[in-house]
């Protein structure tokens, strides 16, 4: 199970929304079926209803037809009727006998209702219909229509309900036609309803609802199948141009796209290919250059130590002499030494730095405790700190922060980090001092250094680890850095897979962060502290940039 914020997602689960996410041929070919299938349905549906009203109407004509054949059959036999017949019940008998039993054998249902005197319904006088038939079959509003004399001929659709031998009810759809006549023997004028069920048309509207569905899902299947073929055509050379684009960005710059056709996924081929060769040639240039640069840098250091090494010789005698100078001549020896101290420490820097881009600097892992570090970073900068009139103060953490790390190299990133703290912070600000805090978690170990000096302009968060790179030129330097201190760090948090990152606005100081795993090539997630201050937090957005 994966869990994306408070939701716990299947893997099964998880890796489709991954292929949905990275799979643009999935995507177009499911949007295509979607919008297919909702198509294709209206289409359906149109089709279903122009169907259904088709077979309705023809049925209701020859429904209709046939009742008014029927109807003037009926009223044929009554005008040659003796007109000395009064028995009515008779005469009843022999007028609807007859059509049930042509309806028994043609498929529909008569039953007789009347006679029409105001005073009796259909359940009085409905007695006379078709076996098994409910009068429950003939709807109220047609009835209604018939209160009276001399109605037209009407019909409607109706449930026609029916009871079995054994009780059982069963129901269909069908139409439902009245016509009235009168009966010579008593005067009165009774309606007939005449029920013709609609199982013919029910099952042809089956037979065409199937018909239809098993070709909207042969068309659905036929619809993906060729969208897939389009897509793939146009999915493939960007997946293969993709897998290309990942050999280069790995370092494999020979590599290049095949080149079939002259259309525009070939022209586009052809500019990959060209793009490829250009990029090529300029990085080939750009590492010729830069192994020149480190080569130069290296060479200048190496060649530089043995002068330095004899001018720092000469700079010791006269500093060691310096009480027997002229004031004048003392304060030059003192200058010297300071800046000799400050050139060699330049070039130990340089060195530094030409070991990282020359890929030489590997670490030296040991499980150590960085709150030892911490505290003796602090101690080696108590001096400069009373010095410049700040307090430094390292906070004990819930638990312990250990971690696989170089010492070294941590040592002099957490040095760098309090060094530049004490030197932007204000000076003789006993009230905010720097302080120092660690934490951990079961995968990463974070320390940040938090100042409240003069703090970082917008975008400067990212430019504070360029090499030489001063927010104000003009400010001194209390600790006599050499301008590649946080350049140094940045390397040395890589070469351990770790993160250094600053945080910072003007005049409201500075915090600087420092994640490393705590067991090496762990790959990194997240930082058990968080980069912005405590008291930052719910303000406007911080400029922190991840290095």
């Amino acid at each position: 199970m994966v869990r994306v914020g408070r939701v716990a997602l299947p893997t099964g689960l998880r890796r489709a929304l991954t292929f949905w996410r990275r799979s643009i041929q999935a995507r177009v070919v499911v949007s295509t079926l979607l919008l297919s299938a909702i198509v294709i349905s209206a289409v359906g549906w149109f089709l279903l209803q122009q169907t259904r009203d088709g077979l309705l109407r023809h049925r209701a004509e020859v429904v209709v037809g046939e009742v008014e054949a029927e109807v003037a059959d009926t009223r044929d036999r009554l005008s040659a009727a003796s007109g000395t017949e009064v028995n009515a019940s008779q005469q009843r008998s022999d007028l609807i006998d007859p059509i049930i039993e042509a309806g028994d054998s043609r498929g529909f249902g008569v039953v007789l209702g009347g006679p029409e005197d105001g005073e009796t319904s259909l359940d009085d006088g409905g007695a006379h219909r078709t076996s098994g038939l409910e009068l429950a079959s003939v709807p109220d509003r047609l009835e209604s229509h018939f209160d009276g004399v001399n109605r037209s001929m009407a019909w409607t659709y109706t449930e026609i309900v029916r009871t079995g031998p054994d009780g059982e009810v069963s129901t269909e759809p069908g139409i439902v036609v009245g016509s009235q006549v009168q009966l010579p023997a008593d005067g009165q004028t009774y309606t007939i309803y005449f029920l013709f069920p609609l199982t013919e048309e029910e099952e042809t509207l089956g037979l065409v609802t199937r018909a239809l569905l098993t070709a909207a899902g042969l068309l659905l299947v036929l619809v993906a199948g060729i969208t897939w073929l389009v897509t793939r055509q146009v999915v493939t050379p960007v997946r293969m141009a993709r897998r290309v684009a990942e050999r280069l960005a790995a370092g494999r710059l020979q590599e290049r796209l095949r080149v079939t056709g002259e259309d525009d996924l070939a022209r586009l081929a052809t500019s990959f290919n060209q793009m490829a060769s250009n990029l090529q040639r300029q990085i080939r240039q750009l590492e010729e250059l830069s192994w020149v640069q480190r080569r130069f840098v290296s060479d200048v250091s190496h060649e530089l130590r043995t002068p330095l090494t004899t001018v720092r010789m000469a700079g010791d005698v006269l500093h060691d002499a310096r009480r027997d100078f002229d004031p004048a001549t003392k304060r030059a020896a003192e200058l010297l030494q300071a800046e000799l101290d400050r050139f060699e420490t330049l070039l130990v820097d340089l060195l530094e730095i030409s070991r990282f881009d020359a890929g030489a600097a590997v670490l030296d892992l040991e499980d150590i405790n960085l709150l030892d570090v911490a505290h003796r970073v602090v101690d080696a900068a108590r001096p400069l700190a009373d010095q410049r009139g700040v307090l430094v103060i390292v906070e004990q953490p819930d638990r312990p922060v250990r971690a696989e790390v170089d010492a070294r190299r941590v040592e002099r990133i957490l040095r760098n980090l309090v060094a530049n703290a004490i030197d932007h912070a204000f000076p003789d600000d006993l009230d905010h001092p720097i302080v120092v805090r660690m934490a951990a978690d079961d995968q990463a170990t974070a320390v940040t250094v938090r100042d409240h000096g003069v703090g970082l302009a917008p975008g400067e968060s990212a430019m504070v680890f360029n090499r030489f790179w001063r927010s104000d030129p003009a400010r001194a330097r209390s600790s006599g850095g050499t301008g590649l201190g946080l350049a140094i760090s940045l390397e040395d948090a890589h070469l351990h897979g770790g993160w250094l990152q600053a945080w910072g606005r003007p005049d409201e100081g500075a915090q600087f962060r420092l994640t490393l795993p705590r067991h090496a090539g762990t790959p990194l997630r997240r930082s058990p502290l968080p980069l912005a201050p405590a008291d930052q937090v719910g303000r406007e957005p911080s400029h922190g940039v991840p290095s």
